[in-house]
């Protein structure tokens, strides 16, 4: 069964505005300035004259310092702070959280192993009598421990191998802990690192770095979610089946016409109707928002995705967001939207509120038999009221290839080209498996759009 969504007034969206580059620029400039003024209050500190006499505990010092606006970089990089998020997207922001992260904690354990040895040096004493001593006699280093440890966890857990063998919702719970292993690393900062305290320019850098990095951990990680389901109190409508394995939730709740979301973007939900509550899904709207109703699309591909089938009317639902940023991304008016399976959902709302003329939108969509369609007749719909060139590319894909077998020996760019002829005049989106939506985006490039116009979005993790 499918059930058309159908807009309760005459759709009018207010589209994000469009990224400006500048915003991610001076989002990356003031991370490497950070590290910069880190560098620099340990220089003012005599870090380099003091690498002559205690090398091992002088770059202790450095390492440590510079692990130390890392963790808060990285704190920083996934508190959904709406200018950056809009800036990277989550899967940009996710990327560069992970890269940071396994920075800040290398460096974290150089300086610890860095320091003890300077430490032991020193002091003419072993190692190991070095580090018990420092861990239970220095003020907060038993808190610095179990903070390293927790930071520890979180970097071996994500792990791309390791990341393979955990659900999401596990892997999301571990993650926490990054949270509590900065935390418990501040008192350590504050009691017994000289250089966070030598002089009143670092003691104000290190707490306004910290109170910023908290400050935006509780405005858009607390303070605004909560705001917003207090105002709008979504609930279960219904649920439909969409096809195999595939079902949409139709939400209703308060004042939706006020709530900030555009087609393309994504929330992260939570179904109050039982164990398991507290672990977050990221599901994107399926059809575009209309004041009344928002509605999301699943496939049955794990606990989370699964669940939503067996929701029943009137379940409360809590959501973060909304985020994503695929409807405030473009190049132009021509576009082609390309998806895969359930990879529509995100793409059949911007196809239905993008600003093109009939004929400057194309639709690709890969499924492997018609059954496997999502949004049939809505899509048609879509296509002759707003005349989009529409084709459906079903069949078994073929080997490394996005394209089914039945373009079996031709270039995948020419077959693109020959989908879609003036492609390299088009802003090209991508939604569907990691893997196929790789290939498509080396397919669009080799057929000559610029790579600052396709544009992909998934939920990294």
């Amino acid at each position: 069964m499918t059930t058309t969504f159908r807009a309760a007034r005459p759709l009018v969206q207010t589209l994000p505005r469009p990224v400006q580059a500048w915003w991610r620029d001076a989002c990356g400039l003031t991370a490497w300035a950070s590290m910069l003024f880190v560098v620099a209050l340990w220089v003012a500190g005599r870090g380099v004259q003091n690498l002559a006499t205690d090398p091992l505990t002088t770059l202790g010092r450095l390492t440590g310092l510079v692990a130390a606006d890392l963790l808060l970089l990285q704190v920083l990089l996934m508190a959904r702070i709406p200018w950056a998020e809009r800036s990277y997207g989550q899967d940009g922001l996710a990327r560069r959280h992970r890269l940071v992260g396994f920075g800040s904690v290398t460096l974290m354990l150089a300086h610890v192993a860095l320091t003890s040895l300077g430490y032991a040096i020193t002091g003419h004493s072993g190692l190991l009598a070095e580090v018990w001593d420092l861990v239970t006699t220095y003020p907060g280093m038993l808190l610095a421990t179990a903070g390293t440890a927790a930071l520890v966890l979180v970097a071996a857990t994500s792990i791309r191998a390791a990341r393979r063998k955990l659900r999401y919702e596990s892997w999301h719970l571990l993650h926490l802990y990054a949270y509590v292993g900065v935390g418990l690393a501040l008192p350590h900062q504050l009691w017994t690192g000289a250089d966070f305290t030598a002089s009143p320019v670092a003691t104000v850098f290190w707490w306004t770095a910290y109170a910023v990095a908290a400050g935006a951990l509780l405005v858009w990680r607390i303070a605004v979610p909560v705001g917003r389901n207090l105002r709008h109190r979504l609930v279960v409508d219904r649920v439909v089946r969409e096809g195999p394995g595939v079902v949409s939730v139709y939400l209703r709740g308060r004042d939706l016409g006020r709530l900030p979301v555009a087609s393309g973007q994504f929330f992260v939900w939570r179904f109050l109707d039982g164990p398991g509550f507290t672990r977050g899904h990221p599901f994107s709207l399926s059809a575009a928002p209309n004041g009344v109703h928002l509605r999301i699309t699943a496939k049955d591909l794990g606990d989370g995705s699964a669940r939503l089938a067996r929701l029943r009317p009137g379940v409360r639902a809590l959501f973060e967001g909304p985020y994503g940023r695929l409807g405030s991304v473009r190049g132009g008016r021509k576009v082609t939207l390309i998806a895969a399976g359930v990879g529509i959902t995100p793409l059949r709302g911007l196809l239905e509120t993008l600003p093109y003329r009939p004929g400057e939108a194309v639709l690709l969509y890969r499924a492997g038999n018609p059954g496997d369609v999502v949004f049939r007749h809505e899509l048609d719909a879509i296509a002759a009221r707003r005349g989009v060139r529409l084709a459906y590319l079903l069949g078994r894909r073929r080997l490394g290839s996005w394209l089914p077998d039945r373009y079996q020996g031709a270039a995948d760019a020419s077959v693109l080209r020959h989908l879609v002829p003036d492609i390299a005049e088009h802003d090209v989106y991508v939604c569907g498996p990691e893997a196929w939506t790789a290939l498509v985006v080396a397919t669009a490039s080799a057929a000559g759009v610029a790579r600052g116009r396709v544009h992909t979005e998934s939920f990294a993790w």
